[in-house]
């Protein structure tokens, strides 16, 4: 794949993956501030829009990588999303997560019959973990969100977006807003839809995506940040991939706090029946919070629905 990526690329990812992952549905749905579009890869096979480009980068293995088996870092939606990919495919899936993901993830992942390997987040790196089990087994690393096939097919969830408005009668959509942690789906998604204004949601305290682009350069997140439920938006440092695109594309960013999460995740169950993770539910949070504008072709994407049942039970006062 090239080096830069483009929408050719995003395109030519919907035709490998075609029949592979769900066309999540497109609903619409009346917020203070105006009608809105929530996207709800929520409802994605996996419960996660990550399935998408686990499979795009898993089907463009070679014969001799399949036999060897992938290795792959996550809190629980890649995870599960490279389990499911990797079982279809008949290989091995070594998956290093952090102990304290939520169960649900855990037990989905091992339920697509993946090898789990725990780590510390706070004290230790799923990066070099994950080299070195590569070094020693000789399973191919797949990012969560640092390689171009993986962008690539995360990105078919624009595609799917600019068909079904299309298909509903709609104009294109004028603005995307998007969970991020590595903004892998956030930078496909833009790719796809190169006429939209992006807009990434970071829960506060794990604002990297929004300082990196405040700044010019990419910019970690502090050692200190704060605890957060949107454990799947939880990425310590985004990749020169992710925030070159984002960056070309003038994305703006938004953060969101914890109380403002569980908003959006009580109105996605109270209005629509939809069962939101907190991480999943951050683009809602920040247009109910009216961080953002909203327009008749604004697009809010439920990236994903794996939220601890007791957590859930909680927030929605269950």
């Amino acid at each position: 794949m090239q080096e830069r990526l483009s929408r050719v690329d995003v395109l030519s990812a919907e035709q490998r993956i075609a029949g592979l992952v769900e066309r999540t549905p497109l609903i619409d749905s009346e917020l203070p501030g105006g009608k809105v579009w929530l996207k709800c890869e929520c409802l994605q096979t996996g419960g996660a829009f990550k399935l998408r480009g686990a499979t795009n980068r898993l089907l463009q293995l070679t014969s001799e990588e399949r036999q060897r088996g992938v290795v792959a870092f996550s809190s629980g939606n890649h995870a599960r999303g490279v389990a499911i990919a990797a079982r279809r495919i008949g290989i091995r899936a070594i998956i290093v997560m952090p102990a304290d993901a939520p169960q649900v993830k855990i037990d989905g992942t091992r339920s697509e019959g993946a090898e789990i390997v725990f780590y510390d987040r706070r004290s230790e790196s799923r990066e070099a973990i994950a080299a070195k089990i590569s070094t020693e087994t000789g399973a191919v690393v797949v990012p969560s969100f640092d390689d171009p096939a993986i962008v690539a097919g995360q990105g078919t969830a624009g595609l799917e977006i600019f068909e079904q408005l299309a298909e509903l009668g709609q104009s294109p959509p004028s603005c995307i807003v998007i969970p991020c942690g590595g903004g892998g789906l956030a930078s496909g998604i833009a790719l796809a839809c190169p006429d939209a204004e992006i807009v990434v949601v970071e829960p506060e305290g794990w604002a990297d995506m929004g300082r990196s682009l405040a700044g010019g350069e990419i910019v970690p997140v502090p050692a200190d940040a704060p605890s957060t439920l949107c454990d799947a938006l939880q990425t310590p440092r985004v990749a020169e991939l992710t925030y070159g695109i984002l960056r070309r594309r003038n994305a703006r960013a938004l953060s969101v706090s914890e109380d403002e999460v569980e908003a959006a995740v009580r109105f996605a169950y109270e209005r629509h029946g939809l069962v939101v993770e907190p991480g999943g539910a951050a683009a809602l949070a920040a247009l109910l919070a009216g961080k953002a504008e909203i327009d008749r072709g604004t697009v809010a994407v439920l990236s994903g629905g794996n939220i601890d049942p007791v957590l859930h039970a909680r927030i929605v006062g269950a």
